[in-house]
């Protein structure tokens, strides 16, 4: 239609600019067409391809919306095929790794009992002693002259109570020979108080001498234990790790410290473990205990003590392990860590990280239950990185959907896919 109206537009234009004929001198005007039907056709060319472009994009639209709505519809009708994974139940034993300490069984920082000068030390850092082994003698002459004067006293006050039970004997005499007079007539009552009150004297004097002896051999019995504390003995089987005076040093009773005694034969472990392993820590746990330095030497321990209290600003428990250490390989102050294998109190629940999503209202798991998902919240105890142990929220063998789908929400539909092992992460 447009091909004919283009034609006959053209044969318009064609008869409007033709020169006009001549017939004999005269030349003939050209025929006008009539002004109503030239109007029409220029109208009608212009309106033609508007209408077809019209047309055009009616059919263009109604594609699309016919397009949108049946891919709506295929994609209310979509089950989406997704990758799942069992929850399983955690093992009985929980195993943790901590950073800890070694310490020696036993330590102790010997002090000076005595004061006077080193007059012989007998051991070095690194030496192996006994109990009983001496390690300094320390000379104190005045300790000696001060013995030897409690001494001289001691032997003064025997003699002084020897003299005063002679003196109450002799009172004794008197006081039954003039108490007889004193019946006869022959003595006077005065004299006869007076004999009386001499005795008990005498034997209160005997008193006193036997307090004064007392309290010298008292006095006696502390100078000698002075006298012992100027050697200077190890009070266990060890190894000196520290020495702090040397021959003719100057001690002060009390104050200056000499050696630092160590008995590395049993090697104490001491870690902090959380409070999330408390539960279940007992004595007689295992432990392996490893140093950095010696990749190849596990060292095996069991638990010996522990706290009973947890520090509040830390919330640890401090435990302590026994290693023995015969072939003497641990030293005392190395940097290592104790992996725990702790029982379980409560049973746990172990899903893939990749199953857990957080949103603004807390984490939780797509559960799939006969082709449906249920959104379940839950709770984190422990983070393993690819695992999660977690305390509630799901149950061993439940599914659970692995890098759920942002659209993914409650009640939506799914397809478990099989051909993925079910622990695939």
């Amino acid at each position: 239609m447009s091909d004919v109206a283009d034609s006959q537009g053209a044969e318009l234009a064609e008869h409007a600019f033709a020169p006009p004929e001549r017939t004999g001198s005269r030349a003939q005007a050209p025929a006008k067409p009539p002004h109503g039907r030239s109007r029409w056709l220029v109208a009608l060319v212009a309106f033609l391809p508007l209408a077809g472009g019209v047309a055009w994009g009616a059919r263009e639209h109604y594609t699309a919306q016919r397009n949108v709505m049946s891919f709506a519809q295929e994609r209310r009708a979509f089950v989406p095929t997704v990758r799942v994974a069992q929850v399983r139940a955690g093992d009985s034993t929980m195993t943790i790794t901590q950073p800890a300490t070694t310490l020696a069984f036993a330590a102790a920082n010997i002090f000076a009992r005595a004061s006077g000068y080193i007059e012989t030390r007998k051991v070095d850092i690194g030496d192996r002693v006994k109990a009983g082994d001496l390690l300094a003698r320390i000379t104190a002459p005045e300790l000696d002259h001060q013995i030897a004067q409690a001494e001289a006293t001691l032997a003064q006050n025997q003699a002084t109570l020897q003299q005063t039970i002679a003196s109450r004997e002799l009172a004794r005499v008197t006081n039954e020979r003039d108490g007889k007079l004193v019946q006869q007539g022959w003595v006077t009552l005065q004299q006869g108080d007076t004999d009386r009150l001499t005795l008990q004297a005498q034997h209160a004097a005997v008193g006193v001498a036997q307090s004064n002896i007392a309290a010298q051999q008292a006095l006696l019995k502390v100078l000698g234990q002075q006298r012992d504390y100027l050697s200077v003995a190890a009070p266990f089987d060890g190894v000196i790790t520290q020495r702090n005076v040397d021959n003719g040093s100057l001690v002060q009773a009390g104050t200056t410290f000499m050696f630092t005694l160590m008995h590395s034969d049993v090697i104490r472990v001491q870690v902090n473990v959380p409070q999330d392993a408390v539960f279940g820590l007992v004595p007689g746990v295992d432990a392996l205990i490893r140093i950095p330095e010696l990749p190849d030497h596990v060292f095996h321990g069991k638990v010996t003590r522990i706290a009973k209290a947890l520090a509040p600003g830390t919330r640890t428990l401090l435990t302590e392990i026994d290693i023995p250490n015969l072939d003497g390989i641990l030293s005392p102050g190395l940097y290592c860590t104790v992996e725990l294998h702790i029982p379980r109190e409560a049973p746990s629940l172990i899903v893939p990280a990749d199953a857990v999503v957080a949103s603004q209202n807390g984490l939780h798991v797509a559960v799939v239950k006969d082709g449906t998902v249920h959104l379940q919240a839950i709770k984190i105890a422990r983070d393993f990185g690819t695992d999660v142990e977690v305390r509630d929220g799901v149950e061993p063998g439940d599914t659970v959907v692995l890098n759920p789908m942002v659209e993914l929400t409650e009640g939506s539909s799914v397809r478990p896919n099989t051909a993925v092992p079910e622990n695939a992460k």
